[in-house]
């Protein structure tokens, strides 16, 4: 005995049976290749980074709550491939298996009274004043502006993001 609307009601059944798969697809892929991503390669922008251990191929680091000494990066764009990053920003990549699983361009985070080394190779990091890697410590931190003149005469140097977000350092140079 056949029923009427039995083969619409299968056929019914079946999409919703076809869509659920798709959906946990889709979900399952995303999760794996968030599952992927460190920590700081899951960052958002405005997010905080410590640099834990800096190299040139291979650095530690980790999110950090942006008023903590040691967030020293500040992540002001986020991508999934590469992207240039302005001039003024400092690129993190992170890839696994040859790919590129996150990009972010950052901006120093400095605190005035703080002091930092500056390496041309493996970036700023968060330093003891007193520690002899100091290289500046930062006087002002101006958000907003990129003008060098707003510095006084007490700052021996400056540094400027003149790209989103506008920010002057002053600085005076620690190096022995």
């Amino acid at each position: 005995m056949k029923f009427p609307g039995a083969r619409l009601m299968v056929r019914g059944v079946l999409a919703l049976i076809a869509a659920a798969v798709v959906a946990v697809m889709t979900v399952g892929c995303s999760t794996i290749e968030t599952a992927s991503k460190s920590d700081t390669a899951k960052a958002e922008v405005g997010d905080c980074i410590s640099v834990i251990e800096s190299s040139a191929v291979d650095s530690a680091t980790e999110p950090v709550d942006c008023s903590s000494d040691t967030a020293v990066y500040q992540v002001a764009q986020a991508y999934n491939e590469k992207t240039e990053c302005a001039a003024d920003h400092t690129s993190y990549e992170e890839t696994l298996g040859g790919g590129t699983t996150a990009f972010l361009c950052l901006v120093p985070n400095f605190k005035e009274g703080s002091c930092y080394s500056e390496n041309s190779v493996t970036g700023y990091k968060y330093v003891d004043c007193g520690s002899s890697e100091v290289s500046f410590r930062v006087l002002k931190r101006i958000d907003g502006e990129a003008d060098e003149l707003l510095c006084g005469m007490e700052s021996t140097s400056f540094r400027l993001i003149e790209s989103d977000p506008k920010i002057t350092f002053c600085t005076t140079e620690l190096k022995s």
